[in-house]
């Protein structure tokens, strides 16, 4: 796809995100948050669409973008654009790094009126894929079936592994977190096509295997990096000069110590493509896994600093079924149907 022929298909994706998704109605104030490092063309389809929908709209670019997600954001956020988050009905987050976790977030959420949409580094041509090439509703009870049979396997034994070498095994937590949803009441919301698993802290155990990682930014190692876990993760092997990022950065989320693996997920957006620029589409595509890192929010200081690595096509098994093979859902039968049913849209 180039920028010669990306317009009409932009135009409905934006349609898509700005309707459909964050249900945006007249009247409603919108705040787009992005920075110097953004695809612009993406930001002011996404700013056209609120429009069209009669959206009072305003656009903040974060001049650079901050350094760290989360917490260690607030120091690097502008008086006015905390003010601005506190203030909207719809905040459609396209920074990277995202404000999700900051002080200006949580203010927002605690006043119960925005919907904030994470959609982080995901530009022009990934919002064509993710918005607008796939059929929204079969994306989210795709993901609502795939969220039952893991909150159905809360307490149950789950292990994962690929051809790279990752196996690791844990037991699965109660899930929560953003809604797999549409946007129709305030809250945070994810960019549809992935589903998250979170582990018993202390149960995690074996290795992740990793060849992509936002730590203080999103990139492609020149060499696989392996992380040992046991209960925390104990020791981060190769990955060439990403590693000493990746410590310092795991040192920041864990108070000093390299932290838990907080959540696995699982992509299954259609329409996704690895192209190891964008961490929102990235660990969307079918079969591949975005493993958070640090510490969960509920713990102090927790949540403040998020470091993630990306696996591709994972094995999964929860106790002795597998529910995954290379990528692909395998089981049960109705998820795999699901899964099977849904479609890329072209054109």
């Amino acid at each position: 796809m180039t920028r010669a022929d990306i317009g009409p298909r932009l135009a409905r994706a934006a349609d898509v995100l700005a309707r459909d998704m964050m249900c945006i109605k007249q009247g409603e104030s919108v705040l787009i948050t992005t920075d110097t490092g953004a695809d612009v063309v993406g930001v002011q389809a996404t700013a056209d669409a609120a429009y069209r929908l009669g959206a009072k709209v305003a656009s903040i670019v974060l001049a650079p973008p901050v350094p760290f997600q989360g917490g260690l954001a607030d120091d690097y956020l502008p008086d006015h654009v905390k003010a601005a988050a506190g203030k909207c009905d719809v905040w459609i987050d396209l920074c990277m790094p995202y404000l999700a976790g900051s002080r200006a977030f949580d203010d927002a959420m605690k006043k119960g009126r925005a919907r904030y949409f994470l959609g982080a580094d995901m530009g022009a041509e990934e919002m064509v894929r993710l918005m607008g090439g796939a059929d929204l509703d079969g994306m989210f009870a795709l993901g609502d079936a795939f969220g039952e049979l893991i909150a159905q396997s809360a307490g149950k034994g789950c292990r994962i592994t690929n051809a790279h070498g990752t196996d690791v095994s844990f037991t699965m937590a109660n899930p929560e977190g953003f809604a797999l949803a549409k946007a129709t009441e305030p809250g945070g919301y994810f960019v549809p096509g992935t589903v998250m698993m979170l582990p018993e802290l202390e149960s995690v155990s074996g290795s992740v295997v990793t060849g992509s990682m936002f730590h203080e930014y999103y990139t492609e190692l020149a060499e696989p990096m392996t992380l040992t876990i046991d209960g925390r993760v104990r020791e981060i092997i190769g990955g060439g000069p990403e590693n000493k990022v990746m410590r310092r950065a795991l040192a920041r989320a864990g108070n000093g110590e390299f932290g838990y693996v907080v959540h696995f997920t699982c992509g299954f957006h259609p329409a996704a493509r690895y192209t190891g620029k964008c961490f929102i589409e990235d660990q969307r595509v079918v079969g591949y896994n975005a493993i958070g890192l640090g510490l969960p929010f509920w713990v102090p200081g927790g949540g403040e600093n998020h470091p993630d690595c990306v696996i591709s096509m994972q094995s999964m098994w929860i106790e002795d079924r597998q529910i995954l093979r290379d990528g692909v859902i395998v089981a049960p039968a109705h998820l795999a149907t699901m899964a099977e049913d849904l479609r890329p849209i072209y054109g």
